[in-house]
């Protein structure tokens, strides 16, 4: 499955509920083995961004859904990455002309 990192800012709204950040990190593992996703690892980070997650999704599709449905929240704005293997990489370069 295609590998996708996750990288999460908190907002107001996610700042004034800090106390239920845990809950809520709980809920979006749980939505994201509903869709057929499975995470890899969820860390709470200092600087420009407040949480990054590693994940695998079956597709692009299914992981916008899943990120348009935690941002419709209110809680964070996410930006997704969709990560590739050393081999994966390795495939591509050699089509390269």
């Amino acid at each position: 499955m295609p590998t996708y990192i996750g990288l999460y800012k908190l907002t107001d709204q996610g700042i004034k509920n800090i106390k239920e950040m845990p809950q809520r990190i709980e809920k979006a593992i749980e939505a994201s083995e509903a869709v057929g996703g499975k995470l890899l690892g969820a860390y709470v980070v200092m600087g420009d961004y407040d949480l990054v997650s590693i994940a695998e999704f079956p597709n692009d599709e299914t992981v916008l859904s899943l990120a348009l449905a935690l941002g419709a929240q209110g809680n964070v704005r996410t930006t997704t990455l969709k990560a590739f293997t050393k081999e994966e990489f390795a495939k591509i370069v050699k089509k390269l002309p």
